[in-house]
């Protein structure tokens, strides 16, 4: 049974959330650097120079990516061989990313209540989702998730009769209704089957989809770039200003369902990705 401790999970959780917070990974800089090639629109292209001089003053100043750090959200999956020696999981987690955002002085957007609105001041509680696996190791994927482009994001519960093209068409009236309140280019998360509630959290789920990972299924990989290419002929180009390049990345996650049901949401995340990754 493999022994992990707080302190090594608050260290890793701080270090990390430091890092994602102002430091864009290579894997976003080559897609911005791909997209100004291939864009012909003279304001797309300007505006994806400004976001490419935004991503290089965040790490060179040790300023954010952008002024909304976000909601932080865990996947968090234990291995069987894990023993945390009854550790508060949840506590550990909050309280790294309190230390971790006053340290950096990133901003504080959580509200206790969502009508009183009464800031936390800490940038907590964290929305932490847990996994069970096989092995002896504790994985963290953890995104900072911004409120405009979650604001823009939709559930719906299709009839089955919808089929493929149904989910097609919600999918782009989606990212179309969004415009540029997402902060386009986008990372579009989908997630379809299961049911009303499951449906959502598939959706965020495929957001923390490693760069090199990709759908193990055929049928969804193709039709991960079948959204891909119809979401960057919308139009709406980087801020929703014009231009080809609307989507970075199209994610889609899947689970059985109801016979009578075909839940389908979709997760809008800015061009500001900020996924990270421990794994102790």
């Amino acid at each position: 049974m493999k022994e992990i401790t707080a302190a090594k999970i608050n260290q890793k959780l701080v270090q990390e959330l430091t890092k994602i917070g102002y430091i864009a990974p290579r894997s976003m800089v080559q897609q911005f650097q791909m997209a100004r090639k291939n864009e012909k629109n003279e304001i797309a292209r300007d505006l994806l120079t400004q976001l490419m001089k935004n991503i290089k003053i965040a790490k060179e100043k040790n300023f954010p990516l952008c002024q909304d750090t976000g909601l932080v959200v865990f996947w968090v999956r234990i291995g069987k061989n894990v023993s945390l020696r009854h550790l508060n999981l949840n506590k550990i987690v909050n309280d790294a990313v309190q230390e971790a955002f006053q340290k950096n002085n990133y901003r504080s957007s959580i509200v206790q209540d969502p009508l009183h609105r009464v800031n936390t001041r800490t940038n907590t509680p964290a929305l932490i989702h847990y996994e069970l696996t096989e092995g002896d190791s504790l994985e963290m994927r953890f995104l900072l998730k911004g409120g405009g482009c979650e604001n823009m994001s939709t559930l719906k519960m299709l009839d089955p009769s919808s089929g493929i093209q149904g989910i097609r068409d919600f999918v782009l009236e989606t990212v179309q209704k969004s415009g540029g309140k997402a902060c386009p280019p986008l990372y579009v998360g989908v997630g379809i089957g299961g049911n009303f509630e499951s449906v959502a959290w598939l959706a965020k789920k495929s957001l923390f989809r490693l760069p090199k990972e990709i759908n193990t299924s055929q049928f969804w990989l193709e039709e991960e770039d079948y959204l891909f290419k119809e979401i960057n002929n919308l139009g709406l180009g980087p801020l929703g200003l014009g231009g080809k390049t609307t989507s970075f990345k199209v994610n889609i996650e899947v689970l059985p369902c109801h016979i009578a049901s075909l839940p389908v949401a979709v997760n809008l995340e800015c061009h500001a990705h900020r996924l990270g990754h421990i794994k102790i």
